[in-house]
């Protein structure tokens, strides 16, 4: 059973926090209440809305600095808690480097201060929903919770009484998590992004791949059967490989006769019908098969997983239908920040009349196969932001030429509208950074103005 006494290795012991990110503030919050002597920096200037928190955290005694990374706050740090957005090119991580100071995530640094259980969900796309329908399945019969990059840091959660911490890891936190070993860990599929940050794609996939192998390889290893790369990588991973979305082997779960079944040393039980899952579209399949094999694992009943299935309610962004008008429905794909993602998304909408939203800042990535599926799926595409140019031209060049351009969202909605098709779908296929501070924002505008002109 897990302890919940308090653990003081860093008691007395100067660490050093990179970052004033709401990871970092979590693990400066945590080690400062074992008493750690806690610096913080960061490299960005001040804003008028950081005066709140700053004030909160140096009355804690915690010491800050904005604007630049100090030799006073680096020399003779005993470790290095980094936010992930930092990458390992950056200066500061040079000069810790030089200066001998371990570097650890804030995901390491909660793994390390507790006994409960983790449950590491990566991959490139799909994991904020696993990880949010694992956690509400566990919930069932346990006290689970989702952390990491979809929730909250795992580090808020060191003083609560919880069994399980369901963490969605990005593969920014996974870079510096040389010790974290979970129990779990999932891989839900494997497609090119952050090729830039990780300064390639095999560092961005050996990132992800450390928590399958070697001394990070956890008791189970859960890994998609139809990902042509994690299929082979299973060959590698340590513990009891689980495959899903393909009948294969003796531990698995799969789809046959409209219905998720899931195996164990050979043993089948059927779990739930597709026509019962909340979700769609056959990614979303897949994220239930995932949740499917962790809760068996643990033991979880196949009555309260089928209902914690039929009762899940998909996280906002992600492929999330909000709203109806007469025939019209609306769905909030803004997670979608690159082809892949958004990929999931079209090829969930079959023989149905599809107005698609895409466009932003662009990531560059191919888009064959994006164009392929938008001439089977949709039957208009309205472009906005940075990309539009070249999504436009490598749609024509596809074959496909129903395309409308606006400036905005407001009129690319108000343009989808007055089509009447079926769906209106937004999944953009790009960063959102050319016209909003992140993909919640681009969701939150975009769900807001459709219910302004639906009600």
């Amino acid at each position: 059973m897990k302890s919940l006494l308090p653990n003081m290795k860093y008691a007395d012991k100067k660490v050093l926090v990179l970052g004033f990110s709401k990871s970092g503030i979590s693990a400066a919050k945590y080690l400062n209440s074992r008493g750690a002597d806690v610096y913080i920096t960061e490299f960005r200037e001040e804003k008028a809305e950081d005066a709140g928190k700053l004030q909160e955290l140096r009355e804690l005694g915690i010491n800050i600095e904005m604007g630049g990374h100090s030799d006073e706050f680096i020399n003779d740090s005993y470790i290095a808690v980094t936010s992930p957005g930092i990458p390992p090119r950056a200066a500061i991580m040079q000069k810790l480097k030089e200066n001998k100071i371990k570097v650890i995530s804030e995901i390491e640094l909660a793994s390390s201060q507790t006994g409960a259980s983790f449950i590491a969900i990566t991959g490139t796309n799909g994991k904020t929903t696993t990880t949010a329908l694992t956690a509400h399945i566990l919930s069932s019969e346990y006290k689970a919770e989702p952390c990491g990059n979809y929730g909250v840091p795992p580090c808020d959660l060191l003083d609560k009484d919880v069994d399980f911490m369901v963490c969605e890891c990005s593969s920014f936190q996974l870079e510096y998590s040389n010790s974290f070993q979970p129990q779990i860990s999932v891989f839900t599929n494997f497609t090119p992004d952050h090729i830039d940050w990780h300064e390639g794609l095999e560092n961005y996939f050996k990132a992800k791949a450390k928590i399958f192998k070697g001394p990070q390889a956890p008791a189970f290893s859960v890994l998609n059967a139809k990902d042509a790369r994690l299929l082979e990588f299973s060959r590698e991973c340590g513990g009891t490989v689980f495959l899903f979305d393909g009948d294969i082997g003796d531990n698995c779960s799969y789809i046959k006769d409209e219905a998720i079944y899931f195996k164990r040393n050979g043993n089948e039980e059927k779990i739930i019908d597709l026509k019962d899952c909340p979700l769609i579209g056959n990614h979303n399949y897949q994220n239930v098969m995932c949740a499917v094999i962790v809760a068996k694992l643990e033991g979880i009943s196949n009555e309260n997983i089928k209902s914690s299935i039929m009762s899940f309610k998909v996280p906002e962004h992600r492929l999330e239908k909000f709203a109806q008008s007469g025939k019209t429905v609306f769905y909030n794909d803004s997670k979608a920040t690159n082809p892949e993602a958004s990929l999931v998304a079209i090829n969930s909408f079959n023989n149905c009349d599809v107005a698609l939203i895409a466009g932003g800042r662009d990531k560059n990535t191919d888009l064959a196969e994006f164009c392929d599926a938008i001439k089977k799926h949709i039957k208009t595409v309205i472009l906005i932001g940075e990309a539009a140019d070249r999504f436009e031209e490598n749609l024509k060049n596809s074959g496909f030429d129903n395309i409308i351009r606006e400036a905005t969202m407001q009129s690319a909605v108000d343009k989808a509208i007055e089509l009447n098709p079926d769906v209106v779908l937004l999944s953009p296929a790009c960063a959102s950074f050319d016209m909003f501070s992140g993909y919640e924002e681009r969701g939150k505008v975009f769900k807001e103005y459709v219910l302004s002109k639906v009600r």
